[in-house]
């Protein structure tokens, strides 16, 4: 099927919607430029401050901000001691990041299949469990929860790393993502909670807090006192002043995301070969993106894009490839994939709309709008 022109927008509207732009407030900008007059730039108060925010978010003991979401699953990793001879079972169908993490600690990255939410497929994860396994590290796709109860009776006592880097704010059956193990944030500048860059570890355990603290700051509690081997993934004060006043107000901001996404689904589950984000009562989404599934009926979703950039609409698609489909990881010793038809044909299907809070009010409108009139409805 050939999709015609969605219509183009007017000279006398040349604005474009967006799929995740970048938004600073007068909060965000008193709060950096405090941070900047204080003279404390590292490690400071509002780190402090930060850390303390993500425990009440998170319900959990310990919150340690580093600077950046690949830093906090490198970390989570090396806390539990994960390493060479180690295997960590987690999602083909994610950002590189995710693998990126468990090559860097060296050990070995098991890719199993999705289901067709884009999350984990906990039936995958137990098949693939076996004497090597070390931890289960599930992706909360889009703000949308992992099959959390799934996965704890798949991962049989093993481990938890929850990568959780598009999902502050989101729950399973009311408990709090990244609190089901290691919880692993990001505060990249596209993310819910923006600091241009930055990460959040999260757990309950005293001694895996204590050794996150260690390694984020070169091994090390006081100057010149080493304990272990450790890096520098420390966070600025300046990135957590620009965070925490988004903290303040993340269930504002959250609201307001699902809200747009409600729009969106009204407008659109109807529509034949699309398959919008399927309401869950387990699972709070947090509409990091809203991402629909072209089926053939429907078109090819290249083109479905293409029309809805002519319309103004700016579009995604998160992820084009299974990681394993790449070659530097398709190559790699440390990279083990199983079978993940879903995973693949999600990769073919999917497309990001915008969905932020920075919207105008007849955003979701227009935009519906646009799909059904790309789609010949």
């Amino acid at each position: 099927m050939t999709i015609p022109a969605a219509p183009r927008v007017g000279r006398q509207n040349r604005r474009m919607i967006r799929l995740s732009p970048v938004s600073v407030g007068p909060e965000e900008e008193a709060a950096v430029v405090a941070a900047l007059r204080s003279g404390r730039l590292a490690m400071g108060p509002e780190v402090a401050a930060l850390e303390e925010r993500f425990r009440k978010i998170t319900g959990t003991r310990h919150a340690v901000a580093v600077s950046s979401g690949t830093a906090a699953l490198i970390a989570a990793l090396r806390s539990l001691g994960i390493g060479p001879g180690d295997e960590v079972i987690t999602s083909p169908f994610t950002f590189a990041a995710t693998v990126n993490a468990v090559l860097e600690v060296g050990a070995t990255a098991r890719l199993v299949d999705v289901l067709p939410d884009g999350t984990i497929d906990p039936g995958c994860v137990a098949s693939a469990v076996g004497e090597r396994t070390a931890a289960v590290l599930p992706v909360h796709l889009y703000g949308y929860p992992a099959d959390m109860a799934g996965l704890r009776a798949a991962a049989e006592g093993i481990p938890i790393v929850e990568d959780a880097a598009q999902a502050i704010g989101a729950r399973f059956d009311e408990r709090p993502v990244g609190s089901f193990g290691v919880g692993c944030f990001s505060l990249y500048a596209t993310k819910n909670v923006a600091a241009g860059e930055g990460g959040v570890v999260t757990c309950d355990d005293d001694q895996t807090a204590d050794r996150l603290r260690l390694l984020r700051n070169q091994g090390s509690r006081r100057r010149y006192e080493y304990e272990t081997v450790g890096h520098n993934s420390r966070l600025t004060d300046i990135q957590a002043a620009l965070a925490n006043p988004q903290l303040d107000r993340l269930e504002r901001i959250t609201e307001r995301r699902r809200a747009n996404a409600a729009e969106l689904t009204a407008g659109l589950h109807s529509l034949p070969g699309i398959r919008v984000p399927a309401p869950d009562a387990r699972r709070h989404h947090v509409y990091h993106l809203y991402t629909i599934v072209v089926g053939d009926e429907a078109g090819r979703r290249d083109d479905l894009g293409a029309a809805l950039a002519r319309a103004g609409i700016e579009t995604g698609v998160v992820y084009p490839k299974v990681l394993h489909h790449y070659r530097c990881y398709a190559e790699h010793p440390g990279v083990i994939a199983d079978p993940t038809p879903v995973a693949v044909d999600l990769t073919r299907r999917v497309l990001a709309l915008p969905v932020h809070p920075a919207l105008e009010p007849h955003d979701p409108a227009t935009i519906v709008a646009a799909v059904r009139s790309a789609l010949g409805h």
